[in-house]
């Protein structure tokens, strides 16, 4: 079967020289209006839904601990009074991960112990410092304890305990403290303890760690705002630089990354040499610091390294001749956004909508999820030991019940709660509209988050086509990014709604895909994972199309105001009549921009770490901070956003201009009649001039 050759005339005529065309049209009309109004009353619905949510949901049922028997501590009948999950055998709680899934029989109690306990065949026995298990008396006897210990029904030592997420954890652990408790049990060495010790510390300290990271963030927010303030220094001068050297600096962040990567291979080449000669990775650091030891870490870092750079240079040999067009592309970028320095502020404008709509979709569906009346049922109900009178007299297994009642008015013939019998909770009865509302939930945050997402790139589109459509530069509007806002709030506010729609429609399908998959992995099925993967792939690439498209069909929409499908086909049209450039200079220009991330990112974070968590630079004092490295993440994470927001802009002046470019090639010949818009140094690498 032969294959059909690209034909450019198959994607419509050229576009045709217009003597009135000078940029971004003045007189337009609203465009895709119906599709805002469908937006509009969405929204309605979902703020609607949101408020629902809060009043009826109540999250704090998701936190209850659960002790061995399934029962809700606080929440369950026989448990109502007993909040706190008590652990009895804390060794049993360190591997793999500290207190998740612990092997250790769990029930809740009253109150954390205020006091160390050992039960041994020398010290006094009280009967009331024993804690068993719900579904057993208290032993009377010593002799009765420990048989009751021997069947894990029971706890023979605990310590002074606090509450930490209402699990009693110990905050005491004295060496007599280790010395008893080895002393009474023979299996227990200090070694295990001091495990459990440090287990228990890396779980406790968790609030107290908060805290310090509070005071560090407190002590040193005025290191932490310089470095950020530093950080967009650095982006701006970046910015600037490209402008008048851009091949310079693409060539600098090139060779820089390269220089990175290639000294953090050898460092963990090194440290891997280190710590496999050592032949000991026991730590008594918690778990995750000590992975940090072992030589497996060090060679996975090292492989992972590896195997970027390898992509890295392989990436730019094959393009090495497409960088130099690409960075003609970048100087231009580079020209627009400093000719129009408010594009570089604007994104924090749509950033601050989409966190947002982020904490509102969760929010929302936190509080859903718990939507509804806690359903209970009578469990382990035997009418010869548990009598229920009252309201209620008809409790039988399985029947719905009210904890508060049946803790009150079941017992069993010694006046006493029922035992194992009990009113459980099993969940939130909800109907089955929670689910419908839940799926509304998650689509409203798709499609608003893609609507302000889109919102900002129309408004820079608009800016930086106006720019490149300006034969004189110097002539740009003062005021062109508050013209591109006002223009797009004004009339094409339906077209947003319109592109974000249909890729909020293409995210929903893939997130019911992932569900699917979810439901089907308990089904070995090669068949339903093969289409199930082949369907993921599908959408996947569909989505990454329809955003492609959606992109150029905005620039389109804010250069000649037509409807999303005209600017889409346009757009589509357009980029198809010139395929090539498309691959060869657009994505080039996506890659050169990304390495610049890295490094801007990279660099102030070692900056950061040199003079905040080394000695090697002592210009800030830091010897009040717990912890050297919190203003240095916290700087390394803002950098990274900031990065993120002037180059988003970066990026977005690289495809409008692209797109103008390709439309001016198009439109004029370089005759007096019809002069080319470009620049002349991009005239020169692309072999055009103006006669």
């Amino acid at each position: 079967m032969a294959v059909k050759k690209h034909n450019p005339s198959d994607y419509g005529e050229p576009i045709h020289y217009d003597p009135d065309f000078n940029g971004p049209l003045k007189r337009r009309s609203c465009t895709d209006v119906l599709c805002l109004f469908l937006l509009l009353v969405f929204i309605g619905c979902w703020v609607g839904i949101g408020l629902y949510a809060f009043m009826q949901g109540n999250p704090d049922i998701l936190l209850v601990p659960v002790d061995s028997q399934g029962a809700r501590c606080g929440l369950d009948s026989h448990v109502r009074d007993k909040p706190y999950l008590f652990f009895f055998d804390l060794t049993k709680c360190l591997q793999p991960i500290p207190f998740a899934g612990c092997n250790t029989p769990q029930v809740c109690v009253k109150q954390c112990p205020q006091t160390l306990f050992l039960l041994d065949t020398t010290n006094y026995y009280r009967p009331e410092d024993m804690i068993c298990t719900n579904d057993v008396q208290v032993p009377r006897t010593k002799d009765e304890a420990f048989r009751l210990v021997s069947d894990g029904k029971c706890a023979r030592w605990y310590l002074h305990s606090e509450s930490v997420e209402k699990r009693c954890l110990p905050n005491i652990f004295s060496q007599s403290d280790l010395a008893q408790l080895t002393r009474i049990d023979s299996n227990i060495t200090v070694e295990m303890l001091e495990k459990v010790k440090s287990a228990i510390n890396s779980v406790v300290d968790v609030e107290q760690v908060g805290k310090h990271v509070v005071e560090d963030i407190m002590r040193s927010w005025w290191q932490i705002l310089l470095g950020l303030v530093f950080a967009m220094l650095v982006c701006i001068i970046y910015i600037v630089l490209m402008r008048w050297i851009a091949s310079v600096m693409v060539w600098f962040s090139i060779a820089g990354v390269l220089a990175a990567l290639s000294f953090g291979i050898y460092i963990c080449y090194k440290k891997y040499e280190y710590y496999k000669a050592q032949k000991i990775y026991t730590s008594s650091e918690p778990w995750y610091q000590s992975l940090l030891y072992k030589p497996g870490t060090w060679l996975a870092f090292l492989i992972t390294a590896s195997v970027i750079l390898v992509i890295i240079l392989l990436v730019l040999i094959f393009l090495r001749k497409r960088i130099v067009i690409a960075i003609a592309l970048i100087k231009e970028a580079s020209k627009a956004v400093s000719s129009v320095t408010a594009s570089l502020f604007f994104p924090i404008i749509p950033w601050v909508l989409q966190v947002g709509v982020i904490m509102y979709a969760v929010s929302v569906g936190l509080f859903l999820s718990t939507v509804g009346s806690p359903q209970f049922i009578v469990e382990n109900f035997d009418p010869n030991n548990c009598k229920c009178s009252g309201p209620a007299q008809a409790y039988t297994n399985n029947a719905t019940c009210d904890p508060g009642i049946f803790a009150t008015h079941c017992k069993d013939y010694y006046g006493r709660p029922c035992g194992p019998a009990s009113c459980h909770y099993v969940g939130t009865d909800s109907s089955a509209i929670i689910t419908y509302l839940h799926v509304i939930n998650v689509f409203g945050f798709f499609w608003t988050i893609f609507f302000v997402s889109g919102l900002a790139d129309m408004v820079l589109a608009a800016t930086f086509a106006t720019w490149y459509w300006t034969f004189r530069k110097r002539d740009v509007p003062f005021f062109t990014v508050t013209e591109s806002i006002i223009r797009t709030l004004r009339y094409h506010l339906g077209t947003l709604a319109f592109g974000s729609l249909i890729i909020a429609i293409c995210s929903m399908i893939r997130a019911l895909l992932e569900y699917i998959d979810q439901k089907l992995k308990a089904y070995d099925n090669f068949v339903t994972k093969a289409i199930l993967c082949c369907c993921k792939c599908f959408f996947w690439c569909l989505e990454s199309f329809i955003k492609f498209i959606n992109r150029n069909a905005y620039i389109m929409c804010a250069i000649h105001g037509k409807n999303f499908c005209i600017s889409a086909k346009d757009a589509f049209n357009l980029l198809m009549r010139n395929i090539l450039r498309v691959f060869v200079l657009d994505k080039v220009t996506d890659f050169l921009l990304f390495l610049s991330k890295v490094l801007v990112t990279a660099g102030v974070t070692s900056v950061a770490y040199v003079i905040l968590a080394t000695d090697y630079v002592k210009i800030v004092d830091t010897s009040q901070l717990h912890y050297n490295y919190v203003p240095v993440i916290i700087i390394g994470v803002g950098t990274f956003f900031i990065t993120l927001v002037f180059f988003s802009v970066f990026t977005m002046a690289v495809d409008t201009l692209f797109l103008c470019f390709l439309e001016d090639s198009e439109r004029n010949d370089g005759s007096p009649e019809k002069p080319y818009f470009m620049s002349k140094n991009l005239m020169l690498i692309l072999g055009k001039k103006n006669k």
